[in-house]
């Protein structure tokens, strides 16, 4: 897609540290055995947190089509899933802005299984306003993710890590993750 499509990138440092005690409370909290029984991950908060910013700005929650810009009303959130022996499926999150965590971290775990068994249908896979691509598992810091056409976005993902960082004019550590955003021009502009 980088020959027909004209990418630009936006990259940002996020802190964690709310966020990794959050998911640490919710996770003690949370049934271990049972249909309700969960475990989130920091990927499932960043679904979460991609759905509500692409309802927060609509106009950034689209794709490219030849017949113009189509506006999506739902988040649907791709996840890329690398397989064994190279490539990748990216099951759908559908409705993931009005899911719980705990429903989307099942929902990613059962379509992750299943796109590394080859199991997913064509609808579980196919669509989805944009895409995220996390390679933080892998220790990569931060990377640049190429856009899934006909989607205009994708979310690159890096590690969680301790950093130094200053914070009210003092050296602190804090835990630390790059984002990068690819994002397709002819959809999406800078300021948006």
């Amino acid at each position: 897609s980088k020959q027909t499509i004209p990418h630009f990138y936006l990259a940002i440092d996020c802190q964690l540290d709310a966020l990794v005690a959050a998911r640490a409370r919710l996770n003690a909290l949370a049934p271990q055995e049972g249909p309700r029984a969960f475990k989130l991950s920091l990927n499932d908060f960043i679904i979460k947190a991609l759905a509500m910013a692409l309802q927060t700005v609509p106009a950034a929650n689209a794709t490219w089509t030849e017949q113009g810009i189509l506006r999506h009303r739902a988040s649907d959130i791709a996840v890329a899933v690398a397989l064994e022996g190279g490539g990748l499926h990216t099951p759908v999150i559908r409705d993931a802005e009005i899911k719980s965590l705990s429903e989307i971290s099942n929902e990613v775990r059962d379509l992750a299984a299943r796109a590394r068994s080859k199991r997913l249908a064509p609808h579980e896979y196919q669509g989805g306003s944009t895409t995220i691509s996390n390679l933080g598992m892998y220790g990569i810091d931060r990377f640049d993710a190429v856009i899934n056409p006909p989607q205009s976005s994708i979310l690159a993902v890096g590690r969680a890590e301790k950093r130094p960082v200053v914070k009210d004019d003092a050296l602190k550590i804090a835990t630390m993750m790059s984002v990068t955003l690819s994002v397709d021009h002819r959809v999406i502009d800078g300021a948006l």
